[in-house]
């Protein structure tokens, strides 16, 4: 079915139909915040709802409101992202990309049959258990990581404009994460749940924190393994940092291994993070140990030939120095685990994003020569990719290749709402109580931008 007929279908319905409302849910237990896709903000599970009824986790009565607008004909305001879209341009909004997935397009006939008060099992599930970590990434937070949390608590928030990462507005909004040795109800509402919904599943992802670090995530693929003939097409992915405790990692490598190997999942994914190389990458990624990471990933890559590790690189300001090293590194994993791929598709992947915020972070605080070291970046993908290795499966891909070359654009297209000298100063700010919390040095890791940084300090 093609994207025009796909809105034809939804229009049918109302201007403002869109099954991910139904069919898709990412669940933040630790904060207790749930929403479909991922353009609407987060909202805050009623504690009686789920009392009485688990699946409330996905089904709120909030949510089933705006189920209601949209079989009604109505467009909810909290998904202005696709209203803008299509009121602004002849391009599909991805209320139409998310209903074409099989586990979306194929529920539309069970959901515009029923009642907008219906409990739905969604199909596409992402939860996060816990935000419990060890590692306090540079452009991460307290909702996310633990330790952010320790930090803030000890030291405040970073003395920015934006006062970044402070916690008092989660506690206000009662979004602050529980702890991990507290009893979370919405955890126990989610084990309630989890028999009925996953038989249900086409995709589930575990998110975190560190999800190896919750023992949740160990429950959930115990439960697949000793059920799997309940779900045997369930598509699975985990996030990792791949730096967790060895013990953890061995125990993650077996039960991985028990399920892709006799095909107890149709797909692994394994997702994790890195935007640079070295002592760089350990500087932004703080916790992490880059030798230690990729002697996992290659681990991976071997002992699991079925699976496929995707790389999610969060580009930011500190990335552009060695992001070419880091391709480097990345196609000599893919030539040397060519031989895992399937459906022409690598066993590793880079899926590189641009950092938003925080925005002092962002690539467009930094000057003109530095931006062109990210179409160096680019143009070096694109010589392991359909340059040179076109018909070979291990080349980068066009998808991959375009991603990288985004960020330039991102980083040149500076918007009038950009307050770059602003975002400079909140950098200065921000490296130099960085450096003082974390015992780093910035200038010594960074030197290609001392000249940056002195001559921003002073303005």
């Amino acid at each position: 079915m093609t994207s025009q007929e796909v809105k034809d279908k939804l229009d049918g319905v109302g201007c403002g139909m869109c099954l991910a409302k139904w069919t898709q849910v990412t669940m933040h237990l630790s904060t207790g915040m749930t929403h479909s896709c991922h353009h609407p903000a987060p909202h805050k599970i009623p504690l009686r709802e789920i009392r009485r009824n688990p699946s409330a986790l996905h089904n709120t009565r909030f949510k089933k409101m705006k189920r209601k607008e949209m079989l009604e004909g109505k467009r909810p305001d909290e998904c202005n992202y696709c209203w803008n879209v299509e009121d602004n341009s002849d391009s599909f909004s991805d209320r139409v990309f998310k209903s074409s997935e099989p586990w979306s397009i194929d529920s539309f006939d069970e959901i515009t049959n029923s009642s907008w008060k219906t409990d739905f099992n969604p199909k596409y599930v992402e939860v996060s258990f816990s935000n419990t970590c060890n590692f306090k990434c540079a452009y991460c937070g307290p909702q996310y990581s633990s330790k952010w949390v320790e930090e803030i608590e000890k030291h405040g928030p970073y003395k920015t404009s934006t006062n970044f990462n402070q916690i008092d507005s989660l506690r206000e909004r009662d979004e602050m994460p529980f702890k991990q040795n507290e009893e979370n109800p919405y955890v126990e509402a989610f084990w309630e749940w989890w028999p009925d919904l996953y038989k249900d599943l086409h995709t589930f992802r575990i998110t975190g924190g560190e999800p190896l670090l919750s023992k949740d995530t160990f429950k959930v693929l115990e439960y697949i393994r000793d059920n799997w003939e309940d779900n045997p097409n369930l598509s699975l992915a985990i996030n990792t940092n791949m730096n967790v405790p060895t013990k953890l990692m061995e125990k993650f490598i077996t039960l991985c291994n028990d399920l892709s190997n006799n095909n107890k999942v149709r797909e692994l994914i394994i997702f994790t993070s890195v935007e640079g190389t070295n002592k760089q990458a350990e500087y932004t990624r703080f916790g992490l140990n880059y030798e230690t990471f990729w002697k996992n990933v290659d681990r991976f890559l071997t002992e699991l030939p079925k699976i496929t590790v995707n790389i999610m690189a969060t580009f930011n300001a500190l990335s552009v120095f060695t992001y070419g090293e880091l391709i480097d590194k990345v196609f000599e994993m893919k030539k040397k685990h060519q031989n895992n791929q399937r459906y022409w598709v690598s066993a590793i992947q880079l899926d590189t994003a641009y950092l938003r915020w925080p925005s002092h972070l962002s690539v467009q605080i930094l000057d003109n020569e530095h931006k062109q070291l990210i179409l160096k970046s680019a143009e070096k993908a694109l010589y392991y990719g359909i340059k040179t290795y076109k018909h070979d499966n291990y080349g980068f891909s066009n998808v991959e290749i375009q991603k990288i070359k985004r960020i330039y654009d991102y980083a040149v297209g500076v918007s009038v709402l950009f307050d770059v000298k602003k975002n400079r100063k909140d950098f200065i700010k921000f490296v130099d109580e960085y450096d003082q919390r974390r015992g780093t040095n910035f200038v010594e890791t960074f030197p290609q931008l001392k000249e940056f940084y002195v001559r921003n300090k002073k303005g």
